[in-house]
Parts: C-alpha cells; structure tokens; sequence
C-alpha cells in the first residue's frame, strides 16, 4: 500500500462532482491505494513515462492523472474527459507537477 498525496485542486473537483460520481472515484481511489504500480487496465492507463490515468466511468467519465515518486503515490489533476483522447495541456500539466513535486 503506498502513501497516497491528493493535490489540493483534485481535492476540490473531487468535492463538486455529483455523489455518484465521487462515490465511484473514492472506489477507483482505494483500488489504486490498495495495488499501486499493480493496478492495470481498465482502472488505469499509462500515459507517459511518468504518468498514469485513474478512469472512473459513469454518467461522467472522470480521469485523474497521477504519477510514483520517492514511493509515494501523487494524483496532480482531475478532469471530466469530454473528448476521446486525454488533452494534451492536463498530460503536460501533470508532467509539471511530477517534476516538481
């Protein structure tokens, strides 16, 4: 089980999303802490070298990206996915953070 560090902006998308919504990411959350790096699809995605996808399908797909440093477990940011594809500006974003956390 790793340590887990939620930043303060995910923590306030994942306070205005719907109940069901934040029911379903709170289950995809304790999965993730549960398995860590073990975790695999459909709950999540690698997307880069350093960063991986949280999925929470529902009414709303939901993705939190995060990513592994000094053996924790750092989730960056949270969205709503409205297209196909992962924009490109929240990988980056993240990508950001990685480095800077």
């Amino acid at each position: 089980m790793a340590d887990l560090v939620i930043f303060p902006k995910v923590e306030k998308f994942l306070k205005d999303l719907e109940n069901e919504a934040r029911s379903k990411v709170s289950v995809a959350i304790d999965l993730l802490e549960q398995f860590g790096y073990e975790l695999r699809e459909p709950h999540t995605k690698k997307l880069t070298k350093n960063i991986f996808e949280l999925r929470v399908r529902g009414k709303q797909e939901i993705r939190l990206l995060y990513g592994y440093k000094r053996g924790k477990t750092f989730v960056f940011t949270g969205f709503v996915k409205k297209t196909e594809k992962t924009p490109k500006s929240e990988i980056e974003k993240a990508e950001r953070q990685h480095r800077d956390s």
